[in-house]
């Protein structure tokens, strides 16, 4: 892209607004502004890096050489330079402010578009800022005109000199009366409400608020530092990996390891790096961390309007600056940088949710709308429109859809996530609902077309299947739109949330009687789901539970979900009522034994294994199955049952070593039925019936059938022992269950049993298993042998 520079030069300070005014008496406020509308327009080509222009020293590096290609960059000299992308935009004009909040803007400035008909471009000396007031630290946002709102050289904020429409037939809804966010802002100056503005009013577009000036009040973008790029993690194929999902503030904010001003923060998860890698942790997923409206979770008493998940993106650049102990421009960026390379230290890679479906602009009524970023920008190319240009598509719940079918909301995207991955350092990303960012229609339909954004992110992104270089993309392939269920049919380079092995296993634990689970479906679960992830480079993220459900504790203690509770563990509203969920009758050991053998058979699974943060010491939100709007202490982990739960924290542990030690569980390609590829006699899995046979077309297809017993041909996987056996009763009664023979010379032993009998040994330890005897499994249970030297 040629670039367009306005260089703009002011050689006295301008007058600056007062603070604490309404916005719109602040932008009115005489001498609060000033408009530069004669810049001095220059070519690229004649501002050329080896040559010094107006006394800039050529040896300056070019801003614009590595990160995003759009944005701000503050030059070493003290200019600034900006882009922006909007192709339906007929002028913009940047703001920049002194101070974050509650005064108005120094200087306007307008910018230049390119010949390419989609981008603006400015660049702003130092000397003119300074001479505005604005020096240490830049603030600015977006004042922009569209075909709905032409300009109007004798418009001010506060005014509608020029306005045509609120929206058009096109969909365009451009109001220069409210300051925008330069969607590729490296970080924000703060949320939309505040302790002074605590409703949207000011950001609306309706008859009553269409002309207010949001400037002293909206959210601005603050030019930080380009940091270098970061080091690479520890790269590992996915299918070693073991993911831990959690929110950020959630991990330490009752954590009492953890320095009280670090509590919540990305300086204080990293604390709890080394703990996660003793419990066999490889990765941490973590709920969004990009910048999102939750600062008035703390104006509330209680969940009233809260946003604890994350899940409504104010930001695709910039991190959350409530997590961050180091608030400062730049502050947020060097802890979240720093807290990323405290996990690598330890060999934990991070992973970052992340939400490219919508927005936190939500929708519309009628003409009236929220404008924050994107929306007043360029609506129709950020969003997805219906037949009628006054409404849109929603195929996420929430709000209108991210249009990524769009070539300038797909560069977008991708800018975003190679940003977060390069420059961040993360080395993963989970997709929320990423069949509606896959959607191939612009406009009042959904086409899945995994062929375009999810395989251009795959192109740019994706780690190899041996590990290396690149980040690890894992979708949850389904959304709300019809036709927008996918599991299984994410390009190479993806992994997958796997709800058929949730749903699965659940309905095999606490739903036996009720629902009918075939030994086969089982089967299917519990190798990967060949049948969905075959092929190069694809696999299942297996779980059993995750953040918008049940706790694992809380999956086998109650029936039903209890939302409707009081602070600090409700109300919440919404959640699934089909939870497969049981409280096994209130009978504490059934509950204990089925949580267990719910983690074991996770463990011993192909694919790739994830918890929720707290799992490991049976963490419970009491039954709340969607704590999406609980910032408090009964969503936050509760670290004394750490202490309370030590053997089931003790088990956990052991689970995931077990699992590390033995190359067999964690397949390259899936598991082959019958195949015996080293020639040793042994298929390389052998599916079981509980007499110890092979498991036959009449047994595995059966419903009635409750026990699946597998053995692994574990040293041709690679593995240093010659077998694993792993034998499963779903039933609620004990069973005597026949052991195959071991392979020659080697005898079986016991390594792991849930069920009581293992209370007197912690539930996992070596011990012999006496030949010729049958092995009694209790209800519910699981026991785990490998093949040792006679």
């Amino acid at each position: 892209m040629r670039r367009t520079l306005v260089l703009v030069q002011i050689a006295s300070a301008l007058g600056c607004g007062g603070s604490g005014l309404a916005p719109e008496d602040a932008a009115r406020e005489a001498g609060a502004d000033a408009t530069i509308e004669d810049a001095t327009i220059e070519d690229a080509a004649a501002r050329d890096t080896d040559v010094a222009d107006a006394g800039l020293d050529a040896a300056v590096a070019d801003p614009w050489s590595s990160g995003p290609p759009l944005g701000a960059r503050r030059r070493d000299d003290g200019d600034v330079e900006l882009r922006v992308r909007a192709p339906r935009a007929t002028r913009i004009e940047v703001a920049f402010f002194a101070a974050a909040w509650g005064e108005s803007e120094r200087l306007r400035v307008p910018m230049v578009p390119d010949p390419d008909g989609e981008t603006f471009a400015l660049e702003v000396e130092g000397a003119a800022l300074r001479a505005a007031g604005v020096d240490a630290t830049v603030y600015y946002g977006l004042r922009v005109w569209g075909p709905n709102w032409p300009y109007d050289p004798a418009w001010t904020p506060g005014s509608e000199l020029g306005r045509l429409a609120d929206v058009d037939d096109d969909g365009n809804r451009m109001n220069p009366n409210k300051l925008l966010l330069d969607p590729y802002a490296l970080e924000v100056s703060h949320d939309p409400i505040t302790p002074e503005v605590r409703d949207f009013g000011v950001y609306r577009t309706d008859a009553t608020n269409r002309s207010r000036d949001s400037g002293p009040w909206a959210p601005k973008g603050v030019i930080i530092p380009l940091a270098a790029r970061a080091a690479p993690g520890p790269g590992r194929p996915a299918r070693d990996q073991v993911v831990y999902e959690v929110h950020v503030r959630g991990l330490t904010m009752q954590d009492p390891t953890v320095p009280e001003a670090l509590r919540g923060t990305y300086a204080g998860a990293a604390h709890r790096a080394r703990y996660l890698r003793e419990l066999g942790v490889t990765a941490i997923e973590l709920l969004p961390l990009h910048e999102t409206p939750n600062d008035q979770n703390d104006l509330t008493p209680d969940a009233s309007g809260d946003n604890y998940w994350g899940y409504s993106s104010l930001s695709y650049f910039a991190p959350d600056r409530r997590y961050a102990a180091d608030r400062s421009p730049g502050g947020p960026t060097r802890e979240l940088r720093a807290m990323v390379e405290a996990f690598h230290a330890e060999g934990i890679e991070v992973y970052v949710d992340v939400v490219y479906n919508h927005t936190t602009e939500g929708g519309a009524t009628g003409d009236a709308a929220t404008l924050l970023s994107w929306r007043g920008l360029d609506n129709a190319t950020f969003y997805q429109l219906a037949d009628d240009p006054r409404r849109y598509v929603n195929g996420n719940g929430v709000g209108p859809n991210v249009n990524v079918a769009n070539a300038v909301t797909a560069d977008l995207v991708v800018d975003s996530l190679r940003y977060w991955h390069e420059v961040i350092g993360v080395d993963g990303f989970r997709f929320d609902l990423m069949p509606i960012s896959s959607n191939g229609c612009t406009r009042s339909c959904f086409v899945f077309a995994p062929h375009e954004l999810p395989a251009r992110i795959a192109r740019a992104l994706a780690r190899p299947a041996d590990g290396g270089p690149g980040a690890l993309l894992i979708a949850e392939p389904w959304g709300l739109a019809a036709g927008s269920y996918q599991l299984g049919n994410f390009p190479e380079g993806w992994l997958e949330w796997n709800d058929r092995y949730r749903d699965t296993l659940r309905r095999d634990l606490n739903h036996l009687g009720r629902q009918e689970v075939t030994p086969r479906q089982l089967a299917r679960a519990l190798e990967g789901s060949p049948d969905l992830f075959g092929g190069a480079n694809r696999a299942s993220l297996n779980f059993v539970v995750a953040h918008d459900g049940f706790t694992l504790a809380d999956l086998f203690r109650y029936d039903v979900k209890q939302n409707d509770q009081p602070w600090p563990y409700g109300p919440s509203d919404g959640g699934s009522d089909q939870n497969w969920s049981s409280s096994h009758g209130g009978h504490v050991p059934t509950q204990r034994t089925a949580t267990r053998t719910a983690l074991a058979l996770l463990a011993l699974s192909a694919g790739v294994p994830m918890i929720t943060g707290g799992d490991e010491m049976l963490r419970t939100q009491r039954g709340n199955n969607n704590a999406y709007n609980l910032d408090s202490p009964g969503n936050w982990l509760d670290w004394s049952r750490l202490d309370a739960e030590a053997a089931f924290h003790r088990f956990t542990r052991q689970l995931f070593a077990f699992r590390h030690a033995h190359a067999a569980l964690r397949p390259r390609t899936p598991w082959q039925t019958g195949a015996d590829l080293d020639g040793d006699g042994m298929p390389q899995i052998t599916w079981l019936t509980d007499w110890g046979a092979p498991a036959g077309a009449s047994y595995i297809d059966d419903p009635g059938r409750h026990f699946l017993g597998f053995m692994l041909d574990a040293d041709e996987l690679g593995d240093d022992v010659a077998a694993i056996l792993v034998l499963y009763n779903g039933w609620d009664q004990p069973l005597n269950v026949t052991l195959p023979a071991a392979p020659p010379g080697t005898r079986w032993r016991s390594a792991a049993d849930t069920t009581p009998l293992g209370d007197a040994f912690g539930h996992f330890h070596e011990a012999p298993v006496p030949t010729g005897n049958p092995y009694a499994l209790g209800p519910r249970g699981l026991a785990l042998l490998v093949s040792a030297d006679e």
